[in-house]
């Protein structure tokens, strides 16, 4: 998912080797059945099940796992069930939630997942929380209709304003998005699969590609490839996503909470999104209360960007989150965050070869893309409302085809024939 090579460096967690170790799988003249390039949420998730099925698979990342120009290198990022009407990715979100717990119980990693439950606040010109009711009501999420007196009463922390009505989502939450994808990618090596990193060099793409070259003149050889690059996939292959794939950047902003104040910690406060355009978190590990914005910023690269935020930006948050919040009018800002969405051109999921066919994933390669990664500081894809994290979701079968409808980014192989490539 990234470039330049550096090493691999993951975060401690239960039974995780040290990052030599996570070196030692890799010798050049080895041959795959599956190179993954890309180690943010899609690509690990990916590289592990097809690990899982009985393949051999490396996994390459230039930056490493979750790394600080990632998408997925994050602190937090929301999981949620609702998209609107959208129903396949409630569906694909309710699975990917099931997997991450499953993964997290196993690992002994539970509090990656932190269950804040999620707010929907609904305003009356938008119609796409009551949509999101219907859906959820019909896939069998549990969620809690709430009045305007019930959210006074429940949330007091809110200034409200034209605020009428909310759907509260009990069981979703944030996952710790940056340590799960590294335990995720410890959990692959541990099982035996191989990790490299190093900045892969664009293949020609003419005729089957049997192996792919680094910048480090290591020779990765495999029966197929997946590309899961993020913001970098219009880089790997511009002719082909250069107009189809914009990263841009969205910045994030962490503001401390007074000393003592639990009324902006779970269970007293949720993750909450505004359908305007902002969202947040409670305060989660000591780390402060964080707020975004879901509007697009300017075209952003991965590589190169600087990652500071001007005082303008900070000004106009802090204004804002004095306005929905008044209990934090006066609170510092302990930090901030500069990420990245990858937006497809119609702000839908991608998957495809470099056939040019992105309705279906066939030939030699494959390329996965999330469209908006993550969405900033705590969501992923997704179109008209892009704020959950997903990646350990649904399977796509010989044959099936990903049809484009908002906001998805989650859906993996799960068996050895599941992806043709």
């Amino acid at each position: 998912m990234k470039t330049i090579a550096a090493p691999a460096a993951l975060a401690p967690f239960a039974g995780e080797p040290a990052a030599g170790e996570a070196l030692s799988g890799y010798q050049s003249g080895n041959t795959y059945d599956v190179a993954v390039i890309g180690a943010g949420v899609f690509g690990s998730w990916t590289a592990h099940h097809l690990q899982k099925a009985g393949n051999r698979v490396i996994l390459i990342d230039g930056y490493g796992a979750a790394n600080a120009r990632a998408s997925s290198g994050g602190e937090s990022r929301i999981i949620r069930m609702g998209y609107g009407g959208d129903e396949v990715y409630t569906r694909f979100s309710k699975r990917a939630l099931e997997l991450w717990l499953e993964f997290f119980h196993r690992t002994g990693n539970q509090q990656l997942f932190q269950q804040t439950g999620l707010l929907w606040l609904s305003r009356p010109d938008n119609p796409q929380v009551a949509k999101t009711a219907e859906v959820l009501a019909k896939v069998g999420v549990k969620f809690e209709n709430l009045s305007r007196a019930e959210l006074e009463k429940r949330f007091p922390q809110f200034q409200l304003e034209s605020v009428t009505s909310a759907v509260f989502e009990p069981e979703s939450g944030a996952l710790l998005a940056r340590r799960a994808v590294q335990a995720v990618v410890a959990d692959f090596i541990r099982s035996g699969g191989h990790f490299l990193p190093e900045h892969v060099v664009t293949p020609a793409r003419k005729g089957a590609v049997k192996s792919v070259e680094t910048r480090m003149r290591n020779k990765v050889s495999a029966g197929s490839f997946v590309f899961a690059c993020g913001p970098w996939l219009p880089k790997v292959f511009p002719e082909l996503l250069g107009q189809r794939i914009f990263p841009t950047r969205q910045e994030v902003f962490f503001f401390g909470v007074p000393p003592g104040d639990r009324r902006w910690s779970m269970p007293a406060m949720p993750t909450w999104i505004d359908v305007g355009d902002l969202y947040g978190f409670p305060d989660i590990e000591n780390r402060g209360v964080k707020i975004a914005s879901d509007r697009h910023g300017p075209p952003f690269d991965p590589d190169t960007g600087e990652r500071l935020v001007a005082e303008a930006q900070i000004a106009e948050m802090r204004q804002r989150l004095a306005g929905l919040f008044p209990g934090m009018k006066d609170a510092p800002l302990v930090e901030t965050r500069v990420c990245q969405y990858e937006n497809s051109s119609n702000g839908d999921f991608s998957a495809g070869s470099p056939s040019g066919n992105e309705q279906h994933l066939d030939g030699r390669w494959g390329i996965w893309s999330r469209i908006q990664a993550w969405s900033g500081g705590g969501r992923v894809p997704g179109g008209a409302s892009a704020r959950s994290w997903k990646g350990a979701g649904a399977t796509l079968q010989p044959g099936n085809k990903v049809y484009c409808s908002k906001s998805a980014r989650c859906f993996n192989v799960t068996s050895k024939t599941a992806v043709q490539v």
